[in-house]
């Protein structure tokens, strides 16, 4: 009798230790989307390098839930288009979450699909404040607002330009738009009207046509709502041409490839940044591997791994990835991530934004 019952008895032994073995090697797959190629590329890198070690560094200490995280990369070019169609693929391929994307407009498009999908997004990057004005319960980032920036740039042209000749220009895409119009609204409140209200299109080899432009309504203070390529150019236009115009901006300019552009030309150039993440004490262990590694985590390089690390402390917290018990978490608590404690209010934002301005000199940038 008992000999009858011993083969039964081992197989569901077997069976049960399959699955305890297929539970072990379970995965958890997210996702990082961002300008992977194309001009943006160089935030593609940042958002891949923070994803990637922020990923090694959870499954180093046993993953999430007791699972190990697998990450795919997704190239959207900071395209909305391209965008929807990279949200579609890899939710189609399972993703759990998705750290991204990085630019305004294609986080936005993007955001649609992950809604619809039940799917939680947290973009590094992205600082259009549509993004969390939209009523949707899935969709946080963990970087600042452009309405936020255009307010520091619109107070300081507003202080320091006082009876001077001050333009706003931008290049129609959603980014460059909230930056600019936040900047304007600003400095319109302040009591000073812009003396020049532009746009420029994006992409152009050169801009001596619009430089020309602002020689010819004598500029003193260009504030540009856009993204570093342009403003280098221009920038760099302007000098070769004699021209003392300021150039103030926002955070897209916070990477070498401005100064690559600008040369000697970018010294003095002033942008609105969150303060230096690399600073904090919490971002010690990640920047120093960076650095071990050859490589400098500049611009938001330690927001993609914030987005990876708080959504991991919230799936801890929930004992769940369910989307509805994540939000729970997110909107609830306190998280320490290399940017420091973070907390998001009810869009989805978080509440301690805290820009300031940097100014670019010698080839680096850093807070005034």
């Amino acid at each position: 009798m008992p000999m009858k019952f011993q083969k039964p008895m081992l197989l569901g032994l077997a069976a049960a230790l399959a699955l305890i073995v297929a539970s072990a090697r379970a995965e958890i797959v997210i996702a990082a989307i961002g300008p992977m190629t194309g001009p943006f590329e160089v935030f593609g890198e940042q958002v891949k390098r923070g994803t990637e070690l922020a990923v090694a560094d959870l499954n180093a200490k046993g993953g999430v839930l007791g699972q190990k995280i697998k990450v795919m990369f997704g190239d959207d070019r900071c395209d909305p288009k391209k965008a929807v169609a990279v949200a579609k693929d890899v939710l189609n391929q399972g993703v759990k979450f998705v750290a991204g994307h990085f630019c305004s407009g294609a986080s936005i498009a993007a955001s649609d699909i992950y809604n619809a999908e039940g799917i939680l997004q947290i973009s590094p990057a992205s600082t259009n404040p549509a993004l969390t004005e939209r009523g949707f319960d899935n969709v946080y980032r963990v970087c600042g607002r452009d309405d936020q920036q255009g307010t520091i740039a619109g107070d300081y042209l507003a202080e320091t330009f006082g009876g001077k000749k001050v333009a706003i220009v931008h290049d129609g895409r959603s980014y460059s738009k909230a930056l600019a119009g936040a900047a304007k609204l600003q400095l319109n409140s302040r009591g000073m009207n812009e003396d020049m209200l532009a746009s420029v299109k994006p992409g152009k080899k050169n801009y001596d046509d619009f430089v020309a432009k602002l020689q010819m309504n004598n500029i003193d203070a260009l504030y540009y709502g856009g993204y570093h390529r342009e403003a280098g150019l221009i920038v760099r236009r302007m000098r070769e041409k004699g021209m003392s115009t300021s150039m103030i901006s926002g955070d897209d300019l916070a990477t070498q490839e401005y100064w690559k552009i600008t040369g000697a030309a970018g010294e003095g150039t002033l942008m609105t940044y969150p303060r230096d993440p690399r600073k904090a004490p919490a971002a010690k262990s990640a920047v120093d591997t960076f650095r071990k590694a050859g490589f400098e985590p500049e611009g938001l390089t330690l927001h993609a791994y914030a987005a990876v690390q708080i959504w991991a402390l919230a799936a801890t917290k929930a004992g769940s990835l369910e989307l509805d018990e994540l939000t729970k978490a997110l909107n609830s608590n306190v998280f320490k991530s290399v940017l420091g404690e973070i907390a998001f209010d009810g869009n989805g934002d978080i509440k301690q934004p805290a820009y300031v301005l940097y100014e670019w000199s010698g080839g680096k940038y850093a807070a005034r």
